[in-house]
């Protein structure tokens, strides 16, 4: 029996189209999910690019009413960003309103962003223990390590990520705001003497999952907390399956769980036939491209007017075109069987773009049916 399957969306903004479009598709995309039995839809967060989910909580509110059934959550709060306070308070509002749907996923992506700008370039990957060869195990491409470090330094991303936060703003270790986030959540949060307690929030059905892509300390927190941990193969493809070994090395049961709980996410494209489905895919490696060039997600380009990068700006993106599941529903399905076999997940989540909003709809249908959900 195939484990459960869910969906990741971006909301992307397509060429030519817009923000409210992005959102209506989203809107449409979900309702879809939820006659065709995915577990969860989560939702993205990203600021100042061509995707529409910059605020997942309000979304989450407006996919949680259009649907019945399915999970709805964040993949993932970047607490970086933000106060725990403030995460616990939201989704305290969303579990009043949709008991037991809304899913709590947190990252530490405005930490990472922080630590890349503050390094030294020349030990910028000199702590990576992960292979550097490319090399493929059951079918599954492990590709060597992309140094994001360059681009997290860039001086365009630097400044926008300096109006996420207020001035002089000094976010707490990720690792102390899960801490901050299951306390408020359980009621015994505490300001020196003084009881603090988060309304909506406190005693909400809400636990957190912790999202990763390395060895690092996602993995190791969401370990010591005994939370479910999601490894994102679609954007780390050659790390993600460490980041699952050291989760499960150092798990500690936890009253949310008692033995470790995995979710790996992988980039797909569906169609009916395989030629198909790789036109439909042939603009994203450019997109990506985009995103390591420094300005981030562009509006996602049409594969029909869309010209082919150089040689040396495809090996820029090599690892994630390499490990793109592109095919009809049949080779899909092997490539992620073939993926949730070697990393032992729980559970699958998806993500796919395509330029058309009806290609997107196609893909997921196609693979939800193949994969026998329902």
């Amino acid at each position: 029996m195939n484990v459960p399957l869910s969906i990741l969306d971006l909301s992307p903004i397509s060429e030519g189209s817009d923000a409210p479009t992005a959102l209506r598709n989203t809107v449409d995309l979900a309702r879809h999910a939820d006659r065709w039995g995915y577990r969860r839809y989560w939702l993205a967060e990203h600021h100042f690019v061509s995707v529409a989910s910059s605020s997942p909580a309000v979304l989450i509110g407006q996919l949680a009413a259009a649907t019945s059934r399915i999970q709805v959550g964040a993949a993932a709060v970047q607490l970086g960003y933000t106060t725990a306070v403030a995460v616990v308070e939201s989704f305290g509002v969303l579990d009043a309103l949709y008991p037991g749907r809304i899913d709590l996923g947190v990252g530490r992506s405005g930490q990472r962003r922080r630590e890349a700008v503050s390094q030294d370039p020349s030990k910028a990957s000199s702590s990576s223990t992960s292979p550097r060869v490319w090399h493929e195990v059951d079918g599954v491409v492990v590709p060597a390590p992309f140094d994001l470090s360059a681009m997290m330094r860039n001086p365009r991303l630097r400044a926008r990520a300096s109006v996420l936060q207020q001035p002089e703003a000094n976010a707490p270790d990720f690792a102390d705001q899960v801490a901050d986030i299951l306390a408020m959540i359980e009621g015994t949060y505490r300001v020196g003497d003084v009881e603090v307690r988060a309304v909506p929030g406190e005693g909400a059905a809400l636990r957190p999952w912790v999202f990763g892509s390395s060895r690092g300390q996602s993995a190791q927190v969401a370990a010591k907390f005994g939370l479910p941990f999601v490894a994102s193969y679609h954007i780390t493809p050659a790390t993600a399956l460490e980041a699952v070994e050291v989760y499960r090395e150092n798990f500690q049961p936890s009253t949310a769980l008692s033995e470790p709980y995995v979710v790996v996410s992988a980039d797909v494209v569906v169609a009916d036939d395989t030629a198909t489905a790789r036109h439909l895919a042939s603009s994203f490696a450019q997109w990506v491209h985009a995103i390591r060039a420094g300005d981030g997600a562009v509006p996602y380009p049409d594969p029909e007017s869309t010209p082919p990068l150089t040689a040396d700006q495809l090996e820029v993106v090599r690892d994630r075109t390499a490990t793109q599941f592109v095919g009809d529903p049949d080779e899909v399905a092997h490539r992620l069987d073939a993926l949730q076999r070697l990393s032992g997940a729980d559970e699958l989540v998806i993500t796919s773009v395509t330029h058309r909003h009806a290609d997107r709809l196609r893909s997921h249908e196609l693979i939800a049916t193949r994969w026998g959900l329902g």
